[in-house]
This record gives C-alpha cells, structure tokens and sequence, in this order.
C-alpha cells in the first residue's frame, strides 16, 4: 500500500522526474489553450442553421427592389427578401451580428476594394449588404473564406456558400445540418420561392465557401468583435 501511496503522489519540484515530465505539462497546456481559444471564435454553427430555418415558412416571397432601410439593423419585410437577407436575417438572430452597419463601415473604409458594379461613388447603406458580390469580399476580408470543393465532407452546417444561377445571378446559401439520403448537405436560402431548405449545394458553380468566425476583442472582456481591416 505503502508503495501504491508513493506513486500517487506528485512528483517533488525540482525531482529528475518532475524535470522530465515540465515539457510535456507545457506542451499539454499550450495545446488545451490553443483549443480553447479556437473554441472561442467559432460560433455557434446549431444557432446560425436554427435562425435560418425559422425564416422557412415566413418568408415567402422574393423581391430584390431598391428599399430605403432602417439603420442600423435595418431589414425588408419579413415575408419577402432576397437570398442574402436569408444570411443577414441568420447571423442577427444567432450572433447578433449586423450585416447591414458591418458591410457598410467597411466599405466606407475601404469602398475601393468592393466591387464597383452599381455605378456608386459612395456606401449605400439600404443596399450594399444585401448584394452577394459584397457580401463575398466583406467575407474574405474577415478570413472567413475556405477552398471551394466538390466534396461534401467539406461543408459544415452553417458555412455560408455562394454560386452562381444561371446565366449570372449570384446566389448564397446557408449550408444546413440535415442531409439528403446521398448524404449531401441541404442549404438554407431564397432562389425565388421564399426561405426553403433543399438538395441544392451542388447544383450550380460555387464561387465562394466561408465560415464564420468571431474574435474575442480583449483578454478579460469577454465580448466579441468581427476582424475588421
């Protein structure tokens, strides 16, 4: 018994034992940090796919008119929208994250670095969140950007992915956490019939594959803050 006690007990400081296992205690103490701190910034994927499903159902339309907003946290009617307001509509509810005020801070920071499609000389603020073009350099710009794939293994609920619809609409998707019987990843999203989750990752060319992170924005603060640039 004697000897069972003696190995139970830690070894003394400064013992060729204690001296011999101080690397791998550091070793196992960066790694459990280096996981926690990448359990931070990832969001919770269950809350994104989850406010992007309630959309179903209320949204049931689809109109992409020009509409002066509210700001910030400005949207369109509930029961209408376009494919990005199934994005901007997700991260508010699931990270209280303003897509709209986010984009729009950014642009006008950096305007010259967003796609110069719509003949502005300046942010527009009732529009530039909801164009998928914008939406894909905000994204990049926030490291969010993976490689695109044809695997679906590379997909996880609530990456965001755009495509492009025939002959050049671009779309984006909110990739979900039920899968068709092939095991394909459904998506969340607006192509015309209001917010559906259907079979459809594949089913145009993907131009764009990013997920979401969030960056703790001090040590002992305990709140988040998107990367900005």
């Amino acid at each position: 018994m004697a000897a069972i006690n003696k190995l139970r007990e830690p070894p003394a400081p400064g013992s060729s034992v204690a001296q011999a296992a101080a690397p791998f205690v550091i070793a196992m103490g960066l790694t459990l940090g280096a996981l926690l701190a990448n359990a931070a910034t990832q969001p919770s994927a269950a809350s994104i796919v989850s406010a992007a499903r309630t959309q179903i159902g209320k949204t049931v339309g689809y109109d992409p008119s020009y509409r002066v907003l509210d700001y910030p946290n400005g949207d369109v009617p509930l029961e209408t929208g376009v494919c990005a307001d199934v994005v901007v509509r997700a991260l508010r509810k699931s990270l209280v994250m303003d897509l709209q005020k986010l984009v729009h801070d950014d642009m006008g920071r950096s305007f010259s670095q967003y796609p110069q499609l719509w003949g502005l000389k300046a942010p527009d603020k009732n529009i530039d969140h909801r164009r998928v073009p914008n939406l894909r350099v905000y994204f990049k710009r926030q490291g969010w950007q993976l490689p695109v794939s044809r695997e679906a293994r590379d997909y996880q609920p609530g990456d965001l992915v755009t495509c492009t619809v025939p002959p050049n609409l671009p779309h984006i998707m909110v990739v979900s956490d039920r899968t068709s019987a092939v095991g394909r990843p459904l998506v969340i999203h607006n192509i015309g019939a209001g917010a559906q989750e259907e079979d459809r990752l594949f089913e145009f060319s993907i131009t764009g594959h990013y997920r979401v992170r969030i960056e703790p924005s001090g040590p002992a603060s305990g709140s988040q803050s998107i990367r900005s640039r």
